[in-house]
């Protein structure tokens, strides 16, 4: 069985230093979806991909903590406190919460919370 909290830990890291994309590359599967909130979910590593490359070309002063960490069987969950600048939303504090399950050693479902 794989180590979810360590690889959720190493994952962390990378978005904690600003190394988003690597961390996407990396621990996300082939055919992940992710949704924000009760948004509709997108599909597929190659469009999430892109996704979260606009933001992060999109965002400056970009500060995230991990507040709260866990894991058990193939599910994990962090609650994050960001801080940063988005060119079109201005500058944006909250905390969210993305949680994970896992498949193949890799995220393949992401859902995150946050208030809108």
């Amino acid at each position: 069985m794989d180590n979810y909290l360590e690889k959720l830990l190493n994952l962390n890291r990378l978005v904690q230093n600003g190394h988003i994309l690597h961390a996407f590359e990396t621990y996300y599967h082939d055919e992940v979806v992710m949704q924000e909130n009760e948004q509709e979910p997108t599909a597929g590593k190659a469009a999430n991909f892109e996704r979260e490359a606009d933001f992060e070309a999109k965002v400056s002063n970009f500060s995230a903590i991990p507040l709260k960490t866990a894991a058990y069987g193939n599910h994990s969950f962090v609650e994050w406190q960001y801080d940063y600048h988005h060119s079109e939303w201005g500058h944006k504090q909250y905390k969210q919460v993305s949680v994970q399950e896992w498949k193949d050693g890799q995220i393949i479902r992401e859902k995150f919370y946050y208030a809108s």
